[in-house]
């Protein structure tokens, strides 16, 4: 966020504001020093509440959100018996793409096992399940923060078909989630 060109400007004009009220350099540079901080509480807030979201969600009963209901799954992957990534396919929340599409969530790999290929092979694991029955597509969301993810999903061939922020907080913050979208070839 810090690297948006509004977030930038807003800084640059409280620095200049806190300057020209009080004829501190210090004074200026605390300010911006605590709004930093301030931010940076914000957004772990905002971090926390979809982390607390999810467990009261899906992954409190992940039995019958991705293994008992239709057309959804939970893999995992292993490495020397320890489970080192995961991922689940639900039908999605968006209801115009209910029977078109299939909605990957919870994309997770250890950071230590991160570069190995383990996050691709759980995005096409996905994308032939959804394949398999039937679907056209493959739609998720990731937030503008997971840098990483974003450009794996890219490389797969996910397209980001749209960026939204998920509350008022996260729009002052200047934080969107994106949600994309791999259609697959051949399908009806």
């Amino acid at each position: 966020m810090l690297k948006c060109l509004q977030t930038q400007l807003l800084f640059l004009g409280l620095f200049l504001a806190v300057l020209t009220a009080s004829g501190s350099l210090l004074v200026s540079l605390l300010a911006l020093l605590l709004t930093l901080i301030g931010g940076w509480f914000c957004i772990r807030s905002l971090w926390t509440d979809y982390v607390q979201q999810s467990l009261r969600c899906d992954l409190l009963d992940i039995r019958r959100t991705y293994l008992e209901a239709a057309d959804s799954c939970l893999w995992v992957a292993e490495a020397e018996g320890a489970v080192v990534g995961m991922v689940g396919a639900v039908l999605p929340e968006d209801p115009l793409e209910r029977g078109r599409a299939l909605e990957l969530k919870r994309m997770s790999v250890g950071r230590e096992h991160r570069g190995r290929g383990i996050g691709r092979a759980l995005c096409r694991t996905v994308i032939h399940f959804a394949q398999e029955r039937g679907y056209s597509a493959v739609v998720l969301s990731t937030s503008m923060v997971q840098y990483s993810a974003q450009k794996l999903y890219e490389s797969v061939g996910f397209q980001r078909v749209s960026e939204r922020s998920p509350s008022l907080l996260a729009s002052f913050l200047q934080f969107s989630v994106f949600y994309y979208r791999y259609e697959i070839p051949g399908s009806r």
